[in-house]
């Protein structure tokens, strides 16, 4: 069932959405040469329970996974796509490193991710051409998320941006609504044909999350641990973004600091 928020909804879940990006720019500022990625796990939780919240992905068990997430973060590095966990990995000069955070306050959520590079060593520009691609790509998502659109629409821009540059766009896997619980209806692919899907209207809040893939190709596998996705070609990847609402006043983005 997709639920159209209230106001009042809107303004609770922005403030768990302030929450959420505290917790990214905690972690984002602990990513350094030799930091462990249960470092920047760390850093994300103690933001997350000092502003009285819970992390959204701790314990989450979807169908796809063999065990319950095991952190708070997803910490995805180099060529893994999405929904790497935090291990004693220590990053190195150069990494690319996907962020990936949520949190719940009062009953409501927040979604959010980011994608940088390790700072110690001169930046690949293959890799500020990606993350920057996906950046662009989430604003292109995010400025079709407007009033008498539809899904159809958002999942267009992101695909026409990332499919111009060159890059591989993972079929399976996209935002979707979010609210009481971090997945709800709809989804959002990234990419899909203009004036399809269901109509964006007041109140409807989704979750915006460009994938891109440097190789160009939208293959990829699964780890052993049931959760972490890689690019098949080793290739690296970018993931990033926002907790949207749409609003009759244009697209309010609730997980920005």
């Amino acid at each position: 069932m997709i639920e159209i928020k209230t106001d009042a909804a809107l303004e609770a879940m922005r403030e768990a959405g302030r929450v959420v990006a505290n917790a990214l720019a905690a972690a984002r500022e602990a990513a350094v040469p030799g930091a462990r990625l249960r470092d920047l796990d760390e850093a994300a939780r103690a933001v997350i329970e000092k502003a009285g919240a819970r992390p959204a992905f701790l314990g989450y068990h979807p169908s796809f996974a063999p065990t319950p997430y095991p952190a708070v973060l997803c910490t995805s590095v180099n060529d893994a796509i999405v929904h790497g966990i935090p291990t004693d990995y220590r990053l190195r000069p150069g990494d690319l490193l996907s962020l990936d955070c949520g949190a719940v306050l009062d009953g409501w959520t927040g979604d959010s991710a980011l994608s940088l590079l390790v700072p110690g060593a001169p930046a690949r520009p293959e890799d500020e051409r990606l993350i920057r691609t996906a950046e662009r790509a989430l604003e292109a998502g995010i400025a079709a998320a407007v009033t008498g659109a539809r899904i159809g629409d958002i999942a267009h821009a992101v695909g026409t941006v990332a499919r111009a540059g060159g890059y591989g766009v993972p079929q399976d896997f996209g935002g979707h609504g979010i609210g009481r619980a971090m997945h709800e209806d709809p989804p959002v692919p990234n990419e899909g044909r203009p004036g399809r899907g269901f109509p964006l209207r007041h109140g409807l809040v989704l979750a915006i999350e460009p994938m891109l893939l440097a190789g160009g190709r939208d293959a990829y596998v699964c780890d052993p641990d049931g959760w972490t996705l890689r690019t098949t070609d080793g290739s690296r990847a970018a993931h990033v973004e926002h907790t949207v609402a749409i609003t009759d006043d244009g697209p309010r983005v609730l997980t920005l600091p």
